[in-house]
């Protein structure tokens, strides 16, 4: 792959998008390598410093630069991912710590660039975390989510963030006036389900196997659903299950005390192999239980990304001889950005059965040791003001 940019990472000879003053020694090599300019505003923003190091601090504000917009951020949400990347300390495509945090948002444009066109202030916006290139490849093939100049955006949990001209242009939509700013911000992993769930080409009254009931599972029973298809969910969490249930699995695999998927699936539904497995467990031993619960000539989505350098075991005869297609989804493109707001304005995914828990920003570092050492909460909201 080329090159991924990202939004609050520093490059030799550039100004960081938000530079963050400190007295660590890192902070403060930085303060003399780079000039902040002294008459910018401030705002309060989380920036993750590394593993399990989250902080609450005030910042300069970024002025903007033709193309840009600043939204304030009405709501703000938190991921799995970004909880990995706070148990990890980093994420090798989205960001290089210290650097501002948090990638699902929405809001409201405050300030507009003067050579910014097609913006205007007071615009309900939700922006994605990321903008293609639109001209290598991979883009030009509509394979956008493989871009080999990927730009991406963090500082969700922040007072404001400035939108780069890019992602301004291929990924910032307006919302309908009756929006929920909570609902919008499910926008961008809403996003990634329905690219998963699209590579899939689910057919009405095909079986679909999700495994995992953290968020990205639950939206894929939802989105199997309402494809036709008879949906049967393996996690943990009786809330989480039962929520799996709402909103339209059948088959219900509880995993407390379990660690062998295959097994509790076989035990709840013998006999039975699945059209579909969606994987969204993020662990080899799920990966390869799905080939194994998948029928002749079915298809298996690796959906949840492992740890970096882990390896799997599939038995290459029941690959090759089943006929399986495996896939592995990443990312989303602005195709699927569109039509998972769609889908959220039309009331198709409803906020309020994925958003179950509400923060204030300042206590976000102990939000995130909660979620860390085992909070059950689906998504939870982040006030940015108090």
């Amino acid at each position: 792959m080329g090159k991924l940019r990202t939004i609050g990472r520093t490059q030799p000879g550039q100004l960081p998008r938000y530079f963050v003053p400190s007295t660590t020694p890192y902070q403060l090599a930085l303060a003399v390598r780079f000039r902040v300019p002294e008459d910018l505003g401030r705002l309060k923003a989380a920036i993750l410093y590394g593993r399990e190091q989250l902080a609450v601090e005030d910042i300069p504000e970024q002025p903007l630069a033709p193309g840009e917009v600043r939204v304030r951020i009405e709501a703000a949400l938190t991921c799995g991912t970004d909880l990995k990347v706070y148990r990890r300390g980093y994420h090798a495509r989205m960001l290089i710590p210290p650097c501002v945090f948090g990638h699902e948002l929405a809001g409201v444009v405050s300030e507009v660039h003067p050579k910014t066109s097609g913006w205007e202030i007071g615009a309900r916006v939700v922006a994605a975390n990321s903008a293609p290139c639109g001209e290598c490849t991979w883009c030009r093939g509509n394979q956008e989510y493989l871009c080999s100049d990927l730009l991406f955006l963090n500082g969700a949990y922040a007072e404001s963030i400035v939108i780069p001209k890019r992602l301004v242009e291929k990924n910032l939509h307006r919302l309908r006036p009756e929006t929920p700013f909570h609902a919008a911000a499910l926008t961008e992993p809403l996003a990634c389900v329905v690219q998963g769930i699209s590579d899939l080409k689910l057919v009405s009254g095909e079986s679909v196997l999700v495994l995992g009931s953290g968020p990205i599972g639950l939206m894929a029973v939802a989105l199997a659903k309402h494809a036709g298809c008879s949906v049967a969910l393996a996690g943990r969490g009786e809330g989480r299950l039962a929520l799996g249930q709402r909103l339209g699995a059948s088959i219900l695999v509880d995993m407390a005390g379990r660690e062998d998927l295959e097994a509790a699936v076989r035990e709840q539904v013998p006999d039975t192999r699945f059209d579909v497995v969606f994987e969204a467990v993020g662990k080899p031993s799920a990966w390869e239980a799905s080939v194994r619960l998948v029928r002749r000539g079915g298809r298996v989505n690796f959906f949840g990304g492992c740890p970096s350098g882990t390896t799997v075991n599939l038995d290459t005869t029941l690959v090759h001889y089943s006929a399986l297609t495996l896939f592995a989804s990443f990312h989303h493109t602005p195709t699927m950005i569109r039509r998972a707001l769609g889908l959220i304005e039309d009331g198709i995914i409803r906020a309020d059965d994925f958003v179950d828990g509400e923060a204030p920003l300042s206590k976000l570092p102990e939000l995130f040791r909660q979620l860390a050492g085992g909070n059950r909460a689906v998504k939870t909201r982040i006030r940015l003001r108090e």
